[in-house]
């Protein structure tokens, strides 16, 4: 990418970024770990709040499929027991989010929780989730799962199965290649869109974004047609 900038409005202001926190949760645990080891579901990650698995206390998943999960579903309970695996205390990891942010000079970002859950300390930026996006993208696995429509998971003894539809309508475009949707109702609807096509590579952050969808691709369509008046 060559961090042009096509467009921008508000990029600075810090607002609650919802389920696009899942990103640096993500990014944290392939840094800090194998996608291939196994988790044992914590009875303290068993949120109600939807969207949520229904997992239970004790099954064993891989944790490659604990992260597609909460990426491609966004499920809560799947982020949840993906940081008391790699943490053991919630506050630990969340420490370990903020220690990663820190390195990346994301200076308008801080994190109270892996999930997105609304709170006073939890807030990020355009600017800062899109160079987090950026820097999420480069790890093969995390490329991955974020273009993926649709997924089958199982716990290790085979006796849960779960269908992962895509919360991001978006990838019905074979263009598009990510990257996460989030929603609560003090971020409104956020998005973060990745697309290449004809040689050339967007990233489109949005937070509380009225009608995500149409502006969304309006957007990437606007951005695409200014690199292509550009281009040689």
């Amino acid at each position: 990418m060559s961090g042009l900038v096509l467009l921008k409005k508000n990029a600075t202001q810090p607002l609650p970024p919802a389920s696009l926190t899942k990103i640096m949760t993500a990014l944290v645990a392939l840094e800090m770990s194998s996608p291939q080891q196994v988790v044992s579901i914590d009875a303290r990650a068993l949120v109600k709040r939807p969207p949520r698995l229904k997992l239970k206390t004790g099954e064993e998943f891989f944790l490659n499929d604990l992260l597609a999960a909460m990426l491609v579903t966004s499920a809560n309970d799947a982020c949840q027991a993906v940081a008391y695996h790699i943490a053991g205390e919630m506050s630990t990891f969340v420490d370990m989010m903020n220690t990663r942010a820190q390195a990346m000079n994301l200076g308008g970002t801080h994190f109270a929780n892996p999930c997105g859950f609304d709170a006073p300390d939890h807030y990020s930026t355009a600017v800062d989730l899109a160079r987090l996006t950026e820097e999420a993208m480069r790890t093969p696995t995390f490329a991955m799962m974020v273009r993926t429509l649709e997924r089958d998971i199982t716990s290790l003894n085979g006796q849960h199965q779960i269908h992962l539809s895509s919360t991001n309508q978006l990838l019905l475009d074979p263009d598009v290649t990510g990257v996460k949707t989030g929603f609560t109702s003090k971020a409104g609807r956020c998005l973060i869109a990745s697309m290449n096509k004809n040689g050339h590579h967007l990233l489109l952050v949005g937070l509380n974004v009225k009608n995500r969808w149409k502006q969304a691709e309006q957007l990437l369509q606007y951005g695409q047609a200014l690199l292509g008046e550009s281009s040689p």
